[in-house]
């Protein structure tokens, strides 16, 4: 009887939120940095959304194709062999992922770099170090077709 009590309880005090994720979301984290990659893995799978993770810019768009569904791409800027511009340039031009969401995540965070971001054509722009507070509310919002432009 506590442990319903107790269940019951936890779902009436769960915050509501207004935006809700989409079932099954995917997200693919193009990352080289491990330490990085392992944090927003955890983040996302708190949250209850299943990623991806390529480490290159580099064949992107061969490595996104394999997969059945792609919500988001959660792109570092700054990555070996392409970068995140090179790897964006690419995704516009296949026919199955140039509508895809692309956000920009990077340490290099500035107006400057978010205006480069804007221009190149990404969806958004989260600058690292990212907040582990706010990050499941930008990552929301972006699901749902919200810009998020944050420098950090």
């Amino acid at each position: 009887m506590s442990q319903i009590l107790s269940a019951t309880t936890d779902v009436k005090t769960r915050p509501i939120t207004k935006t809700t994720l989409p079932r099954d979301a995917t997200v693919l984290v193009v990352e080289d940095n491990v330490s990085n990659f392992v944090l927003i893995a955890r983040m996302l799978g708190y949250m209850g959304i299943h990623c991806e993770w390529k480490t290159s810019g580099y064949e992107v768009v061969e490595y996104a194709d394999t997969l059945p569904r792609i919500d988001l791409v959660l792109m570092d800027i700054r990555l070996p062999y392409e970068d995140g511009y090179g790897a964006l340039r690419k995704l516009r031009g296949s026919p199955r992922l140039k509508d895809t969401r692309v956000v920009a995540v990077t340490a290099e965070a500035s107006l400057e770099q978010i205006n480069k971001a804007r221009t190149a054509g990404f969806d958004g722009f989260l600058g690292k170090p990212l907040d582990p507070d706010r990050f499941p509310d930008q990552i929301r919002k972006i699901l749902a077709g919200e810009s998020v432009w944050e420098l950090s």
